[in-house]
């Protein structure tokens, strides 16, 4: 067990009638207010008109960037940062899944720049301490941003698809309405299923000696939420419970609570990164195609025993088997949660992605030489697991 610190200020109004707490949480910060939205669904469920009616009622001066993409750009980022400087912007408000909230991240942290731009931020590695307050309605329970302290910019110009990290970028106040996710399409409440169960696998949980019980039965209750809920949400698209099941699973999977000193590598981030960077595809589309055969990889003697276990206490592997026999039943009962239950395809060559760039794409995937975790990835072995996924 390692020594660690758990901090996080987010606020969060759960449930169905939270929103009209919305202009108290906003003139905290001040009356001119940047929204930040995708393709316009919060104007078919609502949501925008609710937005839109309290900023008017509140005296707020409602500002507008539209049109984040799901692999939000640093171009789109950069306008919103400029938008934010021209009109002295008080709190940026997104209304959308993790890309519009990762987009107001950047946007806020690159407003408080000299010249706006958030890809020297990004690109810099720099640990971001100063940044306006972000306030986040989600609709979606996919990567968790609501309410952690990281975003994902794409710069499409480089193929680079880099986190940007900082205190500053926890949202101050966070809205969860499990209502605001029914329009989500099977295909998209799949995805962001999986990035659900990813964070809680590729981050915390085969951390080893750094784990201890009540981390490990935390995971893997998340991770079993996304597994009873996520088919449930698929089937049943207003289903209430699932919905907000899978809502708070986003939120808990990377919040840092079942963090505890184990964060590794994130392997399969890593590698899914530089696919999402050369083909734009759906991020937890492309963390399913990954992760079995990176389980698959690194299966040996160091790793047989937790992968087992991820069987026996996530998928209702049988106890009492031999661990590299329990192991591999495990592995084929997640893929068959990805491409059976959840319906996703199976491999890159579904997606039309061929091995043309995978040498590069590995090369930076360990930018610092190697991806730490369970067990340490070389470029080489990265190469080896992208040709896997064909």
């Amino acid at each position: 067990m390692n020594d660690f610190i758990f901090h996080n200020p987010d606020k969060v109004y759960f449930g169905t009638n939270q929103l009209g707490h919305l202009s108290e949480e906003l003139l905290k910060f001040g009356k001119k207010v940047l929204l930040v939205y995708g393709g316009g669904s919060i104007k078919k469920n609502g949501l925008y008109d609710s937005i839109v009616t309290i900023a008017k009622n509140s005296g707020i001066e409602l500002f507008e960037l539209s049109g984040v993409e799901p692999n939000p750009r640093h171009s789109t980022v950069n306008k919103g940062a400029a938008i934010c400087k021209k009109e002295n912007i008080s709190v940026v408000l997104a209304a959308g899944g993790g890309s519009t909230i990762d987009c107001a991240k950047g946007i806020a942290a690159a407003a408080l720049t000299e010249n706006g731009d958030v890809w020297p931020l990004v690109s810099g590695g720099v640990w971001v301490t100063k940044a306006l307050p972000v306030v986040a309605i989600l609709t979606n329970a996919a990567t968790g941003s609501e309410m952690d302290a990281w975003a994902v910019i794409s710069n499409m110009d480089t193929n680079e698809k880099i986190g940007l990290g900082g205190s500053a970028l926890i949202p101050r106040v966070a809205f969860e309405n499990p209502e605001y996710s029914y329009t989500l399409p099977p295909f998209q409440t799949a995805c962001g299923a999986f990035d659900i169960f990813n964070h809680v696998l590729d981050n915390y949980y085969l951390a080893g000696e750094a784990s201890f019980d009540l981390l490990l039965e935390m995971q893997e209750a998340v991770m079993r939420t996304v597994v009873k809920w996520a088919p449930v949400a698929m089937n049943e698209p207003e289903n209430y419970e699932a919905r907000a099941n899978l809502m708070w699973a986003s939120s808990m999977a990377l919040n840092s609570i079942l963090d505890g000193g184990t964060v590794h590598g994130c392997a399969c981030h890593a590698m899914e990164h530089e696919l999402s960077a050369y083909y734009d595809i759906t991020h937890g589309h492309g963390l399913a195609i990954v992760t079995p055969r990176w389980l698959t990889y690194i299966l040996d003697e160091t790793t047989a025993s937790a992968i087992y276990r991820l069987g026996t206490q996530v998928f209702d592997v049988p106890k009492g088997l031999n661990e590299f026999e329990g192991a591999k039943k495990a592995i084929a009962a997640l893929s068959d949660f990805c491409f059976g239950t959840l319906g996703l395809l199976p491999t890159l060559t579904d997606l039309s992605i061929d091995e043309t760039h995978f040498k590069a794409m590995a090369e930076h995937a360990c930018i610092s030489g190697s991806i730490t975790g369970p067990k340490v990835l070389t470029p080489s072995d990265v190469e080896a697991i992208y040709k896997m996924c064909l």
